[in-house]
């Protein structure tokens, strides 16, 4: 018995693509998954977190949040600080 799964019905809120390689990438990437005991689909979201890091995008919400996060940290006013003023010599 022959069962089929798609993507959406192991992942309901995933987005699908098709991509064509040629033989030898395919090939290529087949390997690198075999090697690294990875999944096609692993290999792919490495190579699109990465290619979304290389252009400074967020990658997830998690990311988007810490970026968020370290934006609204540099932006926040800090009081200043009261400067001391040197003490006063007294002439004798």
């Amino acid at each position: 018995m022959v069962v089929t799964v798609l993507m959406s019905q192991l992942m309901p809120d995933t987005k699908g693509k098709r991509v064509a390689f040629d033989i030898e990438t395919w090939q290529a990437l087949d390997q690198l998954a075999r090697s690294r005991m990875m999944t096609f689909q692993e290999l792919a979201d490495e190579a699109f977190r990465d290619l979304m890091k290389k252009h400074g995008l967020p990658y997830d919400t998690r990311d988007a949040f810490r970026r968020s996060a370290a934006v609204a940290r540099k932006a926040k006013p800090t009081t200043p600080t009261a400067k001391k003023k040197p003490a006063k010599r007294r002439v004798r």
